[in-house]
């Protein structure tokens, strides 16, 4: 279970995130500015990484946009993920901390897949050890989560399309992980997986949609 500190960060979240938005291809805007409009977190069952779900609102007026990055906070680099690294932090209690955009970090799409198929619950972003009973999953059916292996990672307009190869699965399966959250869902496809979450707008009322869908062979989602 992950323990939510209550301390300082240099530099904030958020001021990584300035820093390191502009550079996404799924970026709309031309000064990023954001700010915390939400998110859920997910445990690693082995105490080691920090696993956030952020979203965050960059923007004002009809002009703002809602962005997902989901981040995840180390002890040290992830090997092989340079790129995917948005920077590092010195934490109050923990001391240094490598922040990598998740969807490249495998302890987070394991635990996004686990999540998917039921194994995995989703935690309050700001308090440990306490569900977050807004988040919606449509589980696909289960598999062995414990080992799941990343095939390659793209980026789209809109989205990150992240590829895994369950252990015993017949073939592989795309988790769509959209960048620019968008009120309202679609119907999913049979036994398609995805999870809805809800996030604050500038005007202060709540939005729910799609945070990540599992593709179909037809590439719905």
């Amino acid at each position: 279970m992950a323990v939510i500190h209550q301390t300082t960060l240099q530099p904030t979240k958020l001021e990584l995130l300035t820093e390191w938005l502009p550079a996404r291809e799924w970026y709309t805007g031309t000064e990023a500015r954001p700010v915390k409009a939400g998110g859920f977190r997910l445990d690693d069952p082995a105490g080691e990484v920090g696993i956030e779900i952020m979203v965050v609102t960059d923007g004002e007026g009809d002009a703002a946009v809602t962005y997902l990055a989901p981040m995840t906070y180390r002890s040290g680099p992830v090997a092989g993920a340079e790129h995917a690294l948005i920077g590092t932090m010195e934490h109050g209690v923990l001391g240094k901390r490598w922040v990598h955009d998740a969807t490249h970090d495998p302890v987070f799409v394991t635990q996004l897949y686990a999540l998917l198929t039921g194994r995995a619950q989703a935690q309050a972003q700001s308090e440990t050890g306490v569900p977050d009973p807004t988040v919606a999953v449509s589980p696909i059916p289960a598999q062995d989560a414990d080992d799941v292996e990343v095939v390659r990672v793209t980026e789209g307009a809109d989205h990150t399309d992240v590829v895994v190869r369950a252990p015993g699965a017949a073939a592989p399966l795309t988790v769509r992980v959209r960048r620019v959250l968008r009120a309202g869902t679609v119907p999913a496809a049979d036994g398609a997986g995805r999870v809805v979450a809800e996030w604050l707008l500038p005007d202060g009322t709540t939005a729910r949609g799609e945070f990540a869908v599992v593709l179909t062979d037809a590439g719905q989602g």
